[in-house]
């Protein structure tokens, strides 16, 4: 059995809740101290990936990293291409779950004591040093959670990830691509195996979220 599919589907998604944890976190972050207007309309443009179909994204991620666009044909003369390459594959990934990141990180932000926060700077901590020892730390179980369902995201991705990357086996391949191409030519079986390796997979993210929200509620 070849388990390459595996062993890239884990890299693209470990890679890209990388860019999306960060990226969601400070974004998020960013956007609360907008006014109510902008804030609203930030919100529609980083939410929007998670209500368009995946191939949508993965039609305008075409249109931006194209080999015949601009920006394909300037990062192609670079050496970089992510048009069926893998890591066309974490820039697909990071696009679909970069919403659920930001959405549950805004609403741990909301929910947080700001007056910590505040009691801080007047100690004469720096805002770097508030924000990673004081704010992100007040919204662990968030910032938790976005990040576990994020990588689930990810790591269950087909739709952008087909548009961007296609399916070439020991390249970048995915177990949601060896699914269906598996179920295309009519290898019952090999579909079958992998639809297990997915949910045991997905069952486990899902354990590991509720295991989280316990241990913070006991907290």
């Amino acid at each position: 059995m070849d388990l390459f599919p595996l062993y890239n589907s884990l890299r693209i998604a470990l890679l890209s809740s990388v860019i999306v944890f960060f990226s969601g976190i400070l974004s998020a972050y960013w956007a609360r101290r907008l006014p109510r207007g902008a804030k609203g309309v930030l919100d529609v443009i980083l939410t929007l990936p998670l209500v368009l179909p995946p191939t949508v994204v993965g039609y305008f991620l075409l249109l931006v990293f194209g080999l015949k666009r601009p920006v394909g044909i300037f990062l192609a003369e670079h050496g970089i291409r992510f048009v069926m390459t893998w890591q066309g594959g974490v820039i697909a990934a990071s696009a679909v779950a970069f919403p659920l990141m930001y959405r549950t990180a805004r609403g741990a932000f909301e929910a947080f004591n700001w007056d910590y926060a505040y009691a801080a700077s007047t100690l004469g901590h720096s805002r770097t040093w508030i924000f990673w020892r004081v704010i992100i730390p007040g919204c662990r179980s968030g910032i938790i959670a976005g990040s576990v369902l994020a990588f689930a995201r990810a790591l269950g991705e087909y739709g952008a990830t087909s548009m961007l990357i296609g399916y070439t086996p020991k390249r970048t391949a995915t177990i949601s691509t060896t699914v269906y191409q598996l179920w295309r030519t009519g290898d019952d079986r090999g579909a079958f195996i992998w639809v297990m390796v997915n949910l045991a997979l997905s069952a486990a993210v899902l354990l590991a979220v509720n295991l989280l929200e316990r241990k913070e509620r006991r907290r």
